[in-house]
């Protein structure tokens, strides 16, 4: 189930409010731990067994370093199996069929083996179970959705305690809502315990809060169902022709509809995500602050997906050392966080390389830019969107030889144009209105807007203006609502890219 399917929007959320809103307090938390595991259970059906494991061991592992958190060896123990766990299962179901692949590729060219190995699969066997819910239709291991989001909740818990950042959580079911919260189950944003620890125990939704959460999960859904998916048709229909067949305006419509796409598809995930955080009384931390106006690489992953570059700051890249063990080890850690943050998003050897690309401009711009170039001039953006273009058709690509061949078409190695695939194409008129949109959505413009007119308010001023944006807004959110609406009833196209994280 996806937050734009209308079965989740007209039913499962308004008697997921109803009930939270009708259930005495006490009983809220069990009834929203219930309908999240359904949640996960609709699309995930066995793989709800593997995320109790992960909730009971994770649990145990808090109560365990609480216990022994005074005695540092023994609490550093406890840490290294929580860890070991963990990993282990996060890196047998996403990364084990890479693994073995790329193993069997090394043996055959050493000559060790004469035929491939066995695939990861193959431990589960053929019966139709494994065919039905444990396997591809290639063979492959399955990736539970939203595995990478609540393993990485589930091992800051147990760390946070372990640093007495966090409160251990005694009741093992206040601590299965925090893992299985559906909200932020499958996309994020990675939620740390103890920003809602207290909320578990006690919240409030006033109107003003709840208000707030619609008007917040409005405004995701629309950026996800009218400018995300639409964008994302003649993104992946571009992507998918051979090279011959893209020309440069092609490869440059392709990258332009799949950035935006890229952006508004996970940022309105988060955004819904918020707003049925405040419908339910809890306030989750920002995940995207306008990206696209960063001045740097740097500065964009300040605003890209906050909770998980804070997650790798905060639990790799500071134990690492930071930048405390000289110019050499922060440069060195700087690029290891992020190949680790490339391949968090997919096995495959083009996510490596996108990681390892953002961690040598981190570098890059620590060396040569930041300090040395002023923080003005258009072109600052111009060349951080250019990093993330390129660096985006690696991590869009089906591999390495697809992602070069793209990009040399977006630098004229291929003809301008092809008559027999011309641009118009794919640039119909709602194509063209949705970039421009998103473009146009992109910047912070409605914020400072906002903050005008609430500045205004306050200083009783300009109140014709005032009562005018009030009213605009209202129906402006009326009305994406009811386009979204019609989107997501009508149309059978809605990928969600961040599900194969």
């Amino acid at each position: 189930m996806v937050f734009s399917a209308p079965i989740f929007v007209f039913l499962f959320l308004p008697l997921g409010l109803l009930l939270h809103a009708i259930l005495p307090k006490g009983a809220r938390n069990l009834m929203l731990l219930a309908g999240s595991l359904l949640f996960f259970y609709w699309g995930e059906q066995v793989y709800t067994l593997l995320m109790l494991v992960s909730i009971g061991a994770n649990w145990a592992f808090g109560a365990w370093v609480h216990k022994v958190r005074e005695r540092p060896n023994a609490a550093k123990r406890v840490i290294a199996y929580a860890v070991i766990l963990n990993l282990a299962l996060l890196g047998f179901f996403k990364y084990a069929d890479f693994v073995g692949d790329t193993l069997s590729t090394l043996l055959i060219a050493f000559g060790v083996l004469d035929a491939p190995l066995p695939p990861p699969g193959a431990l589960f066997g053929t019966s139709a179970f494994a065919r039905d819910y444990i396997l591809t239709a290639t063979g492959d291991v399955r990736l539970p959705i939203g595995i990478s989001f609540f393993t990485f909740q589930a091992m800051s818990y147990v760390i946070d305690v372990y640093r007495k950042e966090g409160e251990v959580q005694k009741n093992p079911f206040d601590f299965a809502l925090y893992v299985t919260f559906f909200p932020q189950l499958i996309a994020g944003p990675i939620v740390r315990y103890r920003d809602v620890d207290q909320q578990i125990k006690q919240r409030f939704v006033d109107r003003a809060k709840f208000a707030y959460g619609v008007q917040r999960f409005i405004v995701g859904l629309s950026k996800k169902a009218l400018i995300g998916d639409t964008l994302a048709l003649p993104a992946d229909q571009i992507f998918a022709l051979a090279a011959p067949e893209r020309s440069f305006e092609l490869a440059w419509l392709g990258i332009i509809c799949y950035a935006l796409h890229l952006y508004f598809d996970f940022s309105g995930y988060s955004d819904m995500a918020i707003g049925m955080g405040k419908m339910f009384g809890f306030d989750f931390l920002e995940n995207f602050d306008y990206p696209f106006i960063s001045r740097s690489v740097t500065e964009f992953w300040r605003r890209w997906h906050i909770s998980l570059s804070t997650w790798f700051r905060d639990y790799v890249y500071l134990p690492l050392g930071g930048n405390r063990k000289g110019t050499a080890r922060t440069y060195f850690n700087l690029v290891a966080i992020f190949a680790l943050c490339g391949m968090w998003h997919g096995a495959g050897w083009n996510y490596l390389i996108f990681g390892l690309f953002q961690g040598v401009f981190l570098v890059a711009e620590r060396l040569f830019f930041t300090e040395r170039v002023p923080d003005r001039g258009w072109w600052r953006h111009a060349y951080v969107l250019l990093v993330f273009v390129v660096t985006w058709v690696i991590f869009k690509a089906a591999n390495m030889t697809a992602a070069l061949e793209y990009i040399g078409a977006l630098f004229g190695a291929g003809d301008f144009t092809n008559p027999a695939r011309p641009a118009l194409m794919y640039l119909d008129p709602l194509v063209a209105t949705m970039i421009v949109v998103g473009v146009a959505a992109s910047i912070p413009w409605v914020p400072t807007l906002a903050k005008a007119k609430e500045r205004w308010r306050a200083a009783g001023e300009r109140r014709g203006l005032v009562t005018f944006l009030d009213w605009g807004s209202s129906f402006a959110l009326l009305a994406l609502f009811v386009l979204s609406a019609m989107q997501i009833t009508a149309s059978t196209y809605s990928p969600f890219v961040y599900f194969r994280f």
